[in-house]
């Protein structure tokens, strides 16, 4: 919860390859205060059946700048071989490429006290997109 001294920060995901959420996803929170400063580790946690990470650390007075890593290799290797074939054309059926484009997730965005910032990211195995929610 953000007070009028800190921010705070939520998220989720979504998986668009299968159009639900993307549950066991590993994020991890840094934060640093201000822009020359060193990334500080926070802690983390894990999206829930609904895609969501409901118990992410607050975020200490000061902090202006929030990273968030998913840890995304993990959760497309458990459908490595159904969500391709599953999908007309899909890339793993097209080359010998990974089936995981990009392994890991890492947004960076700034923050200003007594604000809220909701971060959902739209996953799939070769692509993403985010967007400051609501």
């Amino acid at each position: 919860m953000s007070t009028s001294t800190t921010a705070s920060v939520s998220t989720h995901i979504l998986d668009t390859s299968i159009g639900r959420p993307a549950e066991g996803v590993a994020v991890q929170l840094h934060v640093r205060a201000g822009r020359e400063k060193d990334w500080q580790a926070l802690g983390g946690s894990a999206t829930d059946a609904d895609g969501r990470c409901k118990d992410l650390p607050a975020l200490p007075e000061g902090t202006t700048h929030v990273r968030l890593d998913f840890a995304v290799e993990a959760y497309f290797l458990q459908f490595e071989n159904k969500q391709a074939d599953a999908q007309q054309d899909a890339p793993a059926n097209r080359d010998s490429g990974p089936a995981v484009f990009f392994p890991e997730v890492a947004i960076t965005f700034a923050v200003v006290p007594g604000e809220h910032y909701h971060v959902p990211l739209l996953l799939n195995p070769f692509g993403y997109s985010v967007y400051r929610g609501s």
